[in-house]
């Protein structure tokens, strides 16, 4: 049964390896035995997921604005401006100014090079105080500060999209990803919101984004691996990759008015934080599955990062119950972090909308999907914490 009220999905703006768009990535998601793009010589011993070629003009029109912009900011502006156009909302100065806004976002790209000036400094002075405010006057633009402020991508997106409804913004990883797509869609589904711009972005080719990863020992080490089969490798699991996601969501009634074709219904946003020090993410995962799951055979879009103990976990669960066909699409596209859960749910819909199951990602750990899915799951079982699923389904 539909409602006015249904959280339906408009427009999708994906980047990735593989590409930029939701066509470019169904046709290379879709295609059996498809291999990942892969850089493995730059940040050795770690691989990762490389952004493909970006003409950011197509997107962002202001070399100024450009310029202002970290590569994770323009990264996101440039993905949610995909999303406007693929909903027909870019341009539209009436849809855009009522326009609400929820952004995953971390904290930024350091300067490396000023960092590296300041550490080789200090070792030749004690006047530690005095070096740090030279530095501060000479060294760092006031800009670099914008640039690491994790609601610029928001006031970015604002800009020079010219979104100018409410913003709001979600710190903590893939947690901040799934809360992004919860709040949006309880905006829409309690009338708040009429039409919502909901994603994240995150830029991995940057030392200090992956020593985020390796300080706590997450990432995986050479050779690369399909996700599920890194447990016992050496490393921590996780080959990150650079890509955003956004979606527009919108009222059923409010995308009918304006005749916009409907990709997909999202249906229940479920989400944990499962204390996972007392051993309680079996548990958490199975209780978010119960919530979510529709029963019967299911294809589940998978954000599995590949970290040891919750790709266990998730695996696990997944396989515990039969008629659930997963695919660990991080394999393809490297873990995304705060983008990971809306680009789940973005893969998800696109297999709705196509009346299709994509191949397996993984000949040796996914099982195949056939017929038609009606209905298709999205994980996103955080490589550190907080745990999220989202039912998609067909409109």
């Amino acid at each position: 049964m539909s409602s006015p009220h249904d959280v339906v999905i408009t427009g999708i703006g994906l980047v990735s390896s593989l590409g930029e768009g939701p066509d470019a990535h169904w046709q290379k998601l879709a295609q059996p035995g498809r291999e990942p793009v892969l850089e493995a010589a730059r940040f050795a011993p770690y691989t990762v997921h490389p952004l493909p070629e970006i003409d950011w003009n197509l997107q962002i029109a202001k070399r100024g604005d450009q310029r202002q912009m970290e590569t994770w900011q323009r990264l996101g502006t440039y993905a949610a401006g995909l999303a406007l156009d693929d909903a027909g909302i870019k341009g539209n100065d009436e849809l855009c100014s009522t326009m609400d806004m929820v952004v995953a976002a971390g904290g930024g790209e350091r300067d490396e090079a000023v960092d590296a000036d300041i550490l080789a400094a200090s070792e030749n002075r004690n006047d530690r105080d005095v070096l740090l405010n030279e530095k501060l006057t000479t060294e760092l633009r006031p800009t670099l500060f914008l640039a690491q402020l994790s609601n610029l991508l928001a006031g970015n997106i604002s800009i020079v999209h010219k979104v100018t409804g409410s913003s709001r913004t979600f710190m903590g990883e893939e947690g901040a990803g799934v809360a992004a797509v919860e709040t949006a869609a309880a905006r829409i589904r309690s009338g708040q919101s009429t039409h919502i711009l909901v994603g994240g972005a995150f830029q991995t080719e940057h030392s200090d984004m992956l020593l985020g990863y390796e300080l706590a020992g997450y990432l995986h080490r050479r050779p690369w691996k399909p996700v599920w089969q890194r447990q016992g490798a050496e490393g921590g699991g996780v080959v990150s990759g650079s890509g955003g996601a956004f979606l527009v969501l919108e009222q059923r009634e409010h995308a009918a008015s304006r005749g916009r074709k409907i990709y997909a219904e999202l249906g229940q946003v479920v989400s944990g934080r499962a204390r996972r020090s007392r051993g309680e993410l079996d548990a958490g995962i199975a209780a978010l599955l119960k919530q979510a799951s529709p029963g019967g055979k299911l294809l589940a879009m998978s954000g599995a990062s590949g970290a040891h103990a919750a790709t266990i976990a998730e695996k696990a669960a997944l396989d515990a119950n039969p008629a659930i066909a997963a695919r660990g699409f991080s394999t393809l596209t490297g873990h995304m972090k705060e983008a990971q859960f809306p680009f789940a749910v973005a893969l998800a819909a696109l297999a709705v909308d196509r009346k299709a199951a994509y191949p397996v990602f993984d000949a040796t750990a996914e099982k195949p999907f056939e017929g038609i899915p009606a209905s298709v799951l999205a994980t996103a079982i955080g490589y550190h914490q907080f745990e999220g699923m989202a039912l998609v389904n067909a409109a």
